[in-house]
């Protein structure tokens, strides 16, 4: 069943409560054709020219009507509190969950996907300095949490714990990988109790809430506009990907392939299980065969590893996507 967006999308600082990672997920099923249309104008349809560029390969993963609503999304203001941007959303489908209220201090069950990689890990101490908050104003008791360490089966098991044995007053569940966690996700539902769910999304409707960026296709259009901003039609770029079949990596891959191909940006994309080695490797590769120009990222947690490719083989730095990672504004700073 494709999911019903409860909250539609989060901005800036309110993403330091989403600990995003990535896990393979072979299992996934690509969105459908029925997507919410555009709230706002739709993207502008590529102009003609005398340029190399036409329509991009076919992609299972590439939904139009979801393409233009996060083109659109990405200058809209957000609704909500200006002091408190982790409250803030855009055009979300708010729900009434007033059938929940009840007196007293509750506990959470937590399963978490993993906390390794520095991302996750701020959002996990974020996570706990808010729970410090709401233990203070006597709303929560206690957060039991459970970390799968990346593993499907180790989450399926951790969610199954917490509805046989946890005494959870609520769950909040960040998944692991879609498709493999909806039927715990959908068990967990079946008690009753209110489920939350954010970063990636499940593959039901029935949490209570569901909490995400607009980090998919929104982030594969701003990138990829970077890069085609810099370059010149017929431009060589390597995509580095990170994992097959996460649902969110593939939408941002999805939208800078489509960019690309208008633009006449020659891409060829490799997934790297953000391994900085297989990184090295890859760009090695492509710079043996001829001129890089530039490297789209669908994480940024690798391009350090990929700078340091061009470092090794003696050439000029490409033009880049990144993140806001220490490791590579570090590197900014010191290259300039």
């Amino acid at each position: 069943m494709r999911r019903r967006t409860k909250v539609a999308a989060v901005t800036g600082a309110a993403a330091l409560l989403l600990l995003t990672a990535c896990t393979t997920d072979p299992t996934v099923t690509p969105p459908s054709e029925s997507s919410p249309a555009a709230t706002s104008e739709p993207a502008p349809e590529p102009e003609d020219s005398d340029e190399p560029g036409g329509e991009a390969p076919a992609n299972e993963w590439f939904d139009q009507a979801l393409f233009d609503t996060q083109y659109a999304q990405r200058s809209v203001t957000p609704e909500g509190p200006a002091d408190q941007p982790y409250l803030q959303h855009i055009d979300a489908e708010l729900v009434d969950t007033s059938q929940y209220a009840s007196e007293g201090a509750k506990k959470v069950c937590f399963a978490n996907a993993s906390i390794s990689n520095p991302w996750r890990q701020t959002g996990w101490i974020t996570m706990n300095q808010q729970l410090k908050v709401l233990q203070e104003a006597g709303v929560i008791s206690e957060m039991e949490t459970r970390d799968a360490q990346d593993n499907d089966d180790t989450q399926i098991a951790d969610i199954d714990y917490f509805i046989a044995e946890g005494g959870c007053d609520v769950f909040i569940i960040s998944p692991n990988s879609t498709a493999a966690m909806t039927p715990a996700v959908e068990r967990a539902c079946e008690t009753g109790k209110p489920v939350v769910v954010f970063d990636r999304g499940v593959q039901t409707d029935c949490p209570v809430t569901f909490i995400h960026p607009i980090g998919g296709f929104a982030w594969g259009i701003d990138t990829a506009e970077f890069l085609i901003e810099h370059l010149e039609p017929g431009s060589k770029v390597v995509a580095l990907r990170i994992l097959p079949g996460v649902d969110v990596l593939e939408q941002r891959w999805a939208a800078a392939e489509k960019l690309f191909a208008e633009a006449g940006i020659e891409a060829e994309d490799h997934f790297t299980g953000a391994d900085p080695v297989k990184i090295k490797s890859i760009i090695s590769d492509a710079l043996a065969r001829g001129e890089v120009h530039g490297i789209w990222m669908d994480a940024g947690d690798g391009a350090v590893a990929a700078l340091e490719a061009f470092e090794d083989a003696g050439v000029d730095y490409p033009v880049i996507t990144g993140e806001d990672e220490l490791s590579f504004l570090r590197k900014w700073k010191e290259t300039g």
